[in-house]
C-alpha cells in the first residue's frame, strides 16, 4: 500500500493543484481590477466576461483556496500538540 501511494506521490499532484488554484484567484483578482478600470472608461465586455465566469470558476477556486489553507492550519495544529508529547526525550 505504502509502495502505490509513494508510486503516485499524491502530496506532490496536490500540491500543484493548489499553486495552481492560487495563481487562478490571483489573476481572477487582476482581472477583475482591469475589466472596473475598463468600465468606468465604457466598455463593460470584460465586467460582463468576469461575472459570467464568477459563479462556475472563481467563486469554487476561491472556496478551495480557503478550504485548503484553513485544512493546511487545522492540520499543522493538530501536529504541535501531538508531536511534543511524542518527541519528549
Amino acid at each position: 500500500m505504502i509502495d502505490f501511494i509513494s508510486r503516485f506521490d499524491l502530496k506532490k499532484y496536490l500540491d500543484n493543484f493548489l499553486l495552481c488554484n492560487l495563481f487562478l484567484v490571483i489573476f481572477s483578482a487582476i482581472f477583475f481590477i482591469i475589466s472596473l478600470i475598463m468600465d468606468i472608461n465604457g466598455k463593460s465586455v470584460f465586467l460582463d466576461f468576469f461575472r459570467r465566469i464568477w459563479e462556475p470558476l472563481i467563486l469554487p477556486a476561491i472556496t478551495i483556496l480557503i478550504f485548503s489553507t484553513l485544512l493546511i492550519a487545522f492540520i499543522s495544529w493538530l501536529k504541535k500538540k501531538v508531536l511534543p508529547e511524542e518527541e519528549d526525550i
